[in-house]
């Protein structure tokens, strides 16, 4: 094993313990889907209107770059060694 690959498995298992951290710190949308389908809920609320900004929006923006990073890094560590050689 090189350096990089050492390096990059430390970065890798970061990532994946903070796409764990933040998966779990999610709320579950599935109550909320059905409470708007029996109610009539719509967006035109006001936290329907700033729902971007909401915590909960953050974390599924943290969530998505994690999971980028997570796989360009996947790619990354099975790529290397074949350019190395």
């Amino acid at each position: 094993m090189t350096v990089a690959e050492i390096v990059m498995g430390i970065i890798l298992l970061l990532c994946c313990l903070v796409i764990i951290f933040l998966c779990l710190s999610q709320d579950s949308k599935a109550q909320n889907s059905m409470t708007s389908a029996i109610t009539g809920a719509s967006s035109d609320s006001f936290y329907g209107k700033n729902e971007g900004r909401t915590k909960e929006a953050k974390l599924i923006k943290a969530t998505k770059i994690s999971l980028i990073v997570f796989f360009v890094l996947t790619l990354a560590i099975n790529i290397v060694p074949l350019v190395v050689k």
